[in-house]
């Protein structure tokens, strides 16, 4: 096998129009985002729009931008698990939190 060096300097090349459809997609999200307040949506409803939006966003910038879409999958993975590992654990303290406050609540008479 034959290491052609011109290779190495060349890199990847994609399209500007990828770039310029992501960034009309982020430019929408960020629209659809603004639009939530600007509706006046409350609740729950609201909270589950804006994160919803804010997760696509940031997924569009690291697939496309960061290009993790053209990764292998090796650096996927040790770039994006200790996030949610990250968020499981949280979750879980969050759980233990409750608990322990609650019980507290029943047991002692008072939240703390």
């Amino acid at each position: 096998m034959q290491h052609d060096p011109s290779a190495a300097h060349e890199g990847q090349q994609h399209p500007i129009s990828l770039y310029l459809k992501v960034w009309g997609l982020l430019f929408l999200l960020s629209a659809m985002s603004y639009l939530v307040d600007y509706m006046h949506v409350q609740g729950i409803v609201r909270w589950v729009l804006i994160v919803t939006f804010m997760l696509l966003k940031a997924g569009l910038i690291l697939s496309i931008f960061m290009h993790l879409a053209w990764e292998r999958l090796s650096l996927i993975y040790a770039i994006l698990v200790p996030p949610l590992v990250l968020l499981v654990l949280v979750r879980i303290m969050t759980i233990e939190a409750n608990y322990a406050f609650w019980t507290r609540a029943i047991f002692m008479g008072g939240g703390g």
